[in-house]
């Protein structure tokens, strides 16, 4: 408890701190207005696009200050030598004095790390609760060697006040509660592979996400114009983690599920697990590289095209030599196909020339006179316009594309899943028959997230012959440049005002934040959009960093199309290989990682479990020892007082458990976890209930399959039918310590009386 002084001291701080954080929203607003009073149709449009992206910047700057705005300080540490230093979301600056240390700046980091055995100069550390912008709690530790143990945990008060409030449906940042084997993970150099391994409760996915802040924050030069990625394993644990990091005042960050990773296709489509498994594996780099050299063909029997109404003749000797010169060039199929064209074109093209020479009817196809009644007086320059005619004729270009189509990678997978024939061909290596019919499917019906890493390999395969485009937009690029360039050197000379957490003037001088490769991409056709918007829409983006949550679940597949989109191999890996529920999954990250860095990588263990109480670790251990011994939950922080409740009953049984429990739960939130077979059944008998596709965590009750409860949390869960959770998943024990350890505070298991099921 805190004295009243103590609080009123801190409000009167407080109050100075909102001031100065006013006083920057006046200014920015300021500017803000300026710029969209000149905004228009008014000026060139050079001069409009300038003016659209200082109002794009100056209104994502508000947006930073409104999201930071609950919260804003939380802790403060009293220093040896007299020093005062108050920790918060942002940092703020009043003339060259810190009013504000931002949480990620190192002078704030033994506000985490801190403690009695090693004080790093710290006598006190205090936390602050507010309510709006007032004071309601502090609470302070005072760091005395006599008082220390090895495992101390920080913060004790806040941090078990911030696991016992209720849930919310939405994934709260834990920046003030931020414990020691945390924060190593969070301030770790960006450099290469980190593997963050932990078990339920550890706080891996708010470790992950809080790092993405801490990197953009310290490493914002290097990272700001490629931008984070965040891979999520589902639509759902997307949307309740999608607060957190602009509560952190960073929005530079693309959330995406491996169903988003390929431009234009969203990939929700369900399909078998046996099927996922097969279209994961590695070897269908093969399968697909097969499936791509199937469509390089020669005629089977002479093709016959008729040109000015005298047939030419079209026949596999013509086209080998063309082919193999394509297939020995190194291009992709796409970008080799011109190859092949060239070589059929010249073949034809001398049956032409033959034919002129040979028959004075013929009807010249250079629409000359009897001058060309001999070969011999065709030179190089009457074969390339015959060429060139005979590559405009409509018969010859569709015997070509017979032969060597111009294939997307959308066309590749929907014509290979369509036949059996080309699926054994293409697999022929490396499938069986058996798999092979596995991947047969009609067309349409849209993409599965499997689908997608195979997406992503055509297009590697296939390649696009981009060149034109590509000469086009540098030209554009340069032309924005020059441009972009004078109006720096402009502005350089204009009035810069003082923001928030830098020793220099942060804004909102245009030139003050930009150079000219940067303001160039604001005023060209997509400078509006941010990186990670730019990101979501191009295919080939290099990401500065890539963080992949509950990574156990990835294909090989999935890992090289992460693989091509973070080249520099700066990734955090977050996840946990006891959690796994994927066929084909993994024995150690060894595996995973060995063909792209081999043991080049940095293992970081989360030990304790902060959200999960001592009595739930305990039940599933107990219930998962007989199954399967090697699964060990993590060490629990703190005890509940309430111990999990077992039942066995029917449905009616169930239906009036859950109506107790929901009236029970006051402003918490429940989550059923079921067996997948059991949904419609339970949907249709328990609805109070939110359930379907993608669920609205933030409704106070939802029915969940496990694959869409996993990285989430609820005050209560109800597992139904463990058993049956146990028997229909390729990795049921994996999916039973899943589901036992999503509550922060009441378990119930319930099971079906024998002989008896909730569903299919």
């Amino acid at each position: 408890m805190s004295s009243l002084s103590s609080r009123a001291e801190e409000q009167s701080h407080l109050s100075v701190i909102y001031g100065r954080l006013d006083e920057l929203r006046a200014e920015i607003r300021d500017r803000l207005d300026h710029t969209r009073r000149g905004t228009g149709s008014g000026g060139t449009k050079e001069a409009r696009s300038m003016r659209d992206a200082a109002t794009y910047m100056y209104a994502e700057r508000l947006a930073q200050y409104e999201a930071v705005e609950q919260g804003l300080c939380f802790g403060r540490l009293d220093l040896r030598d007299g020093d005062r230093l108050h920790i918060g979301r942002i940092g703020i600056h009043d003339s060259e004095q810190p009013l504000l240390v931002d949480w990620r700046a190192p002078a704030a980091r033994p506000f985490y790390v801190a403690t009695a055995i090693t004080p790093y100069d710290v006598t006190l550390r205090r936390h602050i609760r507010t309510r709006g912008r007032t004071v309601v709690e502090l609470d302070d530790e005072i760091l005395d060697l006599d008082a220390a143990t090895d495992s101390s945990v920080v913060g004790e008060a806040a941090l078990l006040a911030a696991l016992t409030a209720n849930r919310t449906g939405r994934m709260r940042d834990i920046v003030s509660t931020i414990q020691a084997e945390q924060d190593r993970v969070i301030r770790a150099e960006p450099g290469g592979v980190l593997v963050v391994q932990g078990g339920p409760g550890t706080g891996k996915t708010a470790v992950a996400l809080h790092r993405a802040a801490y990197l953009l924050y310290t490493y914002r030069e290097q990272l700001s114009a490629r931008g984070v990625l965040i891979v999520g394993p589902n639509a759902t644990f997307l949307r309740y983690i999608s607060q957190v990091l602009p509560s952190l005042a960073e929005t530079g960050v693309l959330l995406a599920t491996l169903g988003d990773l390929f431009p234009g296709v969203t990939a929700r489509r369900t399909e078998p697990a046996e099927v996922a498994e097969i279209k994961g594996r590695a070897v269908m780099v093969d399968v697909l590289a097969a499936a791509v050299r199937d469509r390089q063909r020669v005629p089977e029997e002479p093709l016959e095209i008729e040109v000015d109404r005298h047939p030419l003749r079209l026949s596999a000797a013509d086209c080998e030599p063309a082919r193999e010169r394509a297939r020995a060039c190194g291009l992709r199929h796409n970008l080799a196909r011109p190859i092949f064209v060239a070589g059929v074109l010249d073949a034809l093209a001398v049956q032409v020339a033959d034919r002129i020479g040979a028959d004075p009817f013929w009807d010249d196809p250079l629409g000359e006179d009897d001058a060309l009644a001999s070969p011999n007086v065709l030179d190089a320059a009457d074969l390339a316009d015959i060429r060139a005619d005979l590559a405009e004729n409509p018969l010859v270009q569709a015997a070509v594309d017979a032969l060597w189509p111009v294939l997307t990678p959308v066309r590749l997978l929907t014509e290979l899943y369509g036949s059996i024939d080309a699926l054994v061909s293409a697999g022929s290596l490396a499938l069986s028959d058996a798999e092979c019919a596995l991947l047969w499917r009609e067309p349409g019906g849209g993409w599965s997230p499997a689908d997608v890493p195979l997406l992503d390999e055509a297009a590697e395969l296939l390649g696009e012959d981009d060149r034109d485009a590509r000469r086009a937009a540098a030209r554009e690029q340069a032309r924005w440049l020059s441009y972009a360039q004078g109006v720096l050197d402009i502005t350089a000379g204009s009035k810069s005002y003082e923001l928030e957490d830098d020793d220099e003037a942060a804004i909102p001088n245009v030139a003050d934040i930009m150079q000219a490769d940067m303001l160039a991409d604001r005023l060209a056709e997509r400078e509006y959009r941010t990186a990670a918007e730019r990101a979501a829409a191009d295919r080939d983006w290099v990401f500065g960093h890539v963080i992949v949550d509950e990574a156990q679940e990835l294909s090989p597949m999935a890992w090289r199309l992460l693989m091509r989109r973070c080249p520099s191999r700066s990734m955090t890996v977050v996840g946990d290989l006891a959690q796994t529920g994927t066929l084909g999954a993994p024995a150690g990250w060894a595996d995973v990682l060995a063909p792209y860095v081999a043991d080049r990588w940095r293992l970081a263990e989360l030990t304790v479990s902060y959200r999960t109480p001592a009595e739930i670790m305990d039940y599933t251990a107990r219930v998962l020892a007989p199954v399967d011994p090697s699964i060990v939950p993590p060490r629990p922080v703190r005890s509940s007082g309430v111990a999990p409740w077992e039942a066995t009953g029917t449905l009616d049984d169930l239906v009036a458990r859950m109506s107790y429990e929901i009236e029970s739960l006051g402003e918490g939130r429940l989550a059923v976890i079921a067996p997948a077979g059991y949904q419609a059944t339970l949907a249709a008998a328990l609805p109070a209930l939110t359930t379907g596709p993608a669920p609205d965590l933030e409704e106070r009750a939802v029915l969940l399959t496990v694959g869409q409860a996993k990285g989430l949390e609820f005050d209560t869960v109800v597992v139904v039918d463990p058993a049956r959770l146990l028997a229909d998943s390729p990795r049921g024990a994996n999916d039973l310590y899943v589901a036992l350890t999503r509550p922060t505070r009441r378990l119930g298991v319930f099971t079906p009386v024998p002989g008896t099921t909730f569903g299919r």
